[in-house]
């Protein structure tokens, strides 16, 4: 294949497509994953438009950062973490943490265990999507994107305790919400 002729069916060709600043390439690679990485912005936006700016800013970053992938692993798990750290730096520019407490836990609402029957997948999403800033975010990336309290506390500057505090509070909101949904589903 000589220079400046990338295979856009591959990874490799994309990203080496990207390096080169070839608009094909960044245009192929942007309708790869475009809708994977929106789904991830808006697990941290509050509504479509702010998901929208994030997925715009995290294109821009990948763009600019596509250099540093090695290939050695996953594209995809290498632009959600770009993704991700987007949206969390946007929040942190917000500070919707300010008014978290340091606090072990939070009270526990229910151990019902048919609290989610009759609760679709996309009710779920929407559900977690109303949740204030503070508790999405840390229910996101403790429960969605696998980060431990430690990782949390360090990429947003907070307490181990606080991180610990927010997801505990998520959960309750969340149940809360569910018990509620449940109420009305059974009368």
């Amino acid at each position: 294949m000589s220079p400046g002729i990338f295979d856009l069916r591959t990874e490799e060709g994309l990203v080496r497509g990207c390096v080169s600043q070839d608009r094909r390439a960044q245009k192929a690679l942007y309708e790869k994953f475009s809708s994977r990485m929106f789904s991830v912005c808006m697990r941290y936006a509050r509504d479509r438009d702010e998901a929208q700016d994030l997925l715009q800013e995290g294109f821009i970053t990948v763009f600019s950062k596509i250099g540093t992938f090695n290939c050695a692993g996953s594209l995809e798990g290498w632009m959600r973490r770009i993704f991700v750290n987007t949206a969390l730096m946007r929040l942190r520019k917000g500070d919707v943490l300010r008014d978290a407490a340091d606090v072990e836990q939070a009270r526990h609402v229910t151990d019902d265990a048919d609290i989610l029957s009759g609760i679709g997948g996309k009710d779920l999403i929407r559900m977690i999507g109303r949740m204030p800033d503070g508790f999405r975010t840390i229910f996101n990336m403790n429960v969605i994107e696998g980060y431990t309290h430690q990782e949390i506390s360090q990429k947003l500057g907070i307490s181990e305790g606080t991180s610990r505090s927010q997801l505990s509070r998520a959960r309750t909101w969340l149940q809360e919400r569910l018990l509620e949904k449940k109420k009305k589903r059974d009368e």
